[in-house]
């Protein structure tokens, strides 16, 4: 097996490539030189692409691509002209313009984009009945403190990727929309600096929502916070219960890095992606929203 790891714009394509090179050969195209020398070293076996082209021109069986998010659609466009599946790292796009250009492709069914939250062991497999539900609030807690001294300052540049807010902010979203579904709405977002005043975007946000259902929801992105981790809080008549994912003595499976390619891996094999695209559309629609509003 032979997996294109496209870009490695974020340092979620490195966490994957651990994971990846105990099944498959890895071929890394990667734009920035220093970002390629620190891959090259983890990874000596990987084959280099000068290119996008030259990497899918190895004849992948999947791509990963990881690649600033003005460049996102542009770069998928060539990766499902190979009919390939693919991993898009998070979020695919965060903007209105970025989202409108994926909007004109056409996304085949093994195609995946999620925060791999979804796949953590805590949060994995969990049902609700939203009849059973009245509201839920999902926190978001992961510092953002590195983006104020200029480390990637694409992420941290709203019209860019989409700072705080969506950056952060997909992961909550993403954990509600899996467990209500994809009929969903912004209601408001709110952003601000309480912390790190070199920060282009937020770091702390609020995030309204209302599903189809009723179903009201909150997401609070924390990005001042000595620790990370995630929960999700689900309101029901009879009182509240509570999902809490954290990084434990092994981060890489149980933050859902892990469950994340073996999805991939699933579709490289044949099946479709886990998460349809239309569900991963809703979520990139709230989180461009939310960066409009705020």
């Amino acid at each position: 097996m032979r997996v294109a790891l496209a870009g490695l714009a974020t340092s979620h394509p490195y966490t994957d490539a651990r994971t990846l090179a105990r099944h498959a050969e890895l071929v890394v195209w990667e734009q920035d030189p220093e970002r390629l020398r620190r891959f090259t070293e983890e990874h000596p076996g990987a084959k280099v692409a000068g290119s996008l082209g030259e990497a899918l021109a190895t004849g992948p069986d999947g791509v990963v691509l990881t690649v600033p998010n003005p460049q996102v659609p542009e770069a998928l466009a060539r990766v499902l002209e190979t009919g390939v599946p693919c991993f898009v790292n998070k979020p695919a796009v965060a903007t209105r313009a970025q989202l409108d250009a994926l909007d004109r492709l056409a996304i085949h069914e093994r195609v995946l984009s999620t925060s791999v939250l979804r796949f953590a062991p805590a949060f994995a497999g969990t049902l609700v009945d939203p009849g059973d539900v009245l509201a839920v609030r999902a926190t978001v807690r992961h510092d953002v403190g590195l983006w104020a001294g200029g480390y990637n300052a694409w992420q941290d540049t709203p019209g860019e990727g989409g700072g705080t807010m969506v950056t952060m902010g997909i992961h909550g979203v993403e954990l509600l929309v899996a467990l209500l579904g994809p009929d969903v709405r912004l209601v408001g977002a709110a952003g601000a600096r309480r912390h790190y005043q070199g920060l282009r975007s937020e770091d702390t946000g609020v995030i309204a929502l209302r599903w189809g259902s009723g179903v009201v929801g909150t997401v609070e992105i924390l990005g001042v916070s000595r620790d990370e981790s995630y929960g999700v809080t689900l309101h029901g008549r009879d009182g509240s219960s509570a999902i809490v994912i954290e990084s434990g003595d092994d981060p890489v499976r149980q933050l859902g890095y892990e469950g994340t390619i073996d999805a991939f891996l699933s579709m490289v094999r044949g099946a479709p992606s886990p998460v349809p695209w239309g569900e991963t559309r809703a979520i990139l629609e709230v989180l461009v929203r939310a960066r409009e509003s705020a």
